[in-house]
């Protein structure tokens, strides 16, 4: 019997440990701007030939985020090998009268440790001309944003745009894959302000 009590205690010290460890694992560090909104009309790029059409404005979303090192070797090289952002928007759909859910995970690679870098989502004219039937996308429409930041699978920091933290969960919330977030290089500002943004892992 004494031999099963000892066995029972290192098992919950084992276990209280661990909850101990994961505890501190899940210590927000990041500094993680308020997301901002922006309307910005369809690039013509120099060089190209221009053409008879009226550019449609896409709505951006983008936050600025800061990881200081967590160890000695992050000190050390001065880059973290990758950072997930998780982005998470609500808007109006007007033809179902739901707030829908969109979301979207974007991998950054070789981020820089302590400095600022920016990550961003993008809503095209068309999809949000579909959620809101109207022609021109306005930032008002979107409802709320938030992003989560995780570095080697730990959530590290976390920032919405207003509500409380986690309203992202609610079973209230529409989910589909009709309305897509896109990151940068998925759009025609792929190019442009390149130093601002942390580079983007592409998914082969």
């Amino acid at each position: 019997m004494k031999h099963h009590s000892l066995l029972f205690r290192k098992a919950a010290l084992a276990l209280a440990l661990a909850v101990s460890v994961s505890s501190a694992m899940a210590v927000e560090v990041a500094d993680v701007t308020e997301p901002k909104f922006d309307e910005l009309p369809s690039p013509e790029l120099p060089g190209t030939k221009n053409k008879d059409f009226k550019p449609k404005d896409w709505l951006e979303v983008e936050a600025g985020i800061t990881i200081p090192a967590q160890n000695k070797e992050n000190e050390e090289v001065g880059f973290f090998d990758s950072v997930v952002v998780k982005w998470y928007v609500a808007i109006k759909d007007k033809a179902s009268k739901q707030t829908m859910l969109l979301t979207t995970e974007i991998t950054h690679i070789n981020v820089p440790v302590g400095e600022e870098f920016y990550s961003s989502v993008y809503l095209s004219p068309n999809t949000a001309k579909r959620l809101t039937g109207r022609d021109k996308g306005s930032k008002s429409d979107v409802e709320v944003v938030a992003l989560e930041v995780l570095l080697n699978g730990v959530k590290v920091g976390e920032a919405t745009s207003k509500f409380k933290t986690g309203w992202w969960t609610s079973s209230k919330l529409g989910r589909g894959d009709r309305f897509p977030l896109l990151n940068k290089n998925q759009t025609p500002f792929r190019n442009f302000w390149w130093d601002r943004y942390a580079e983007i892992e592409e998914r082969r």
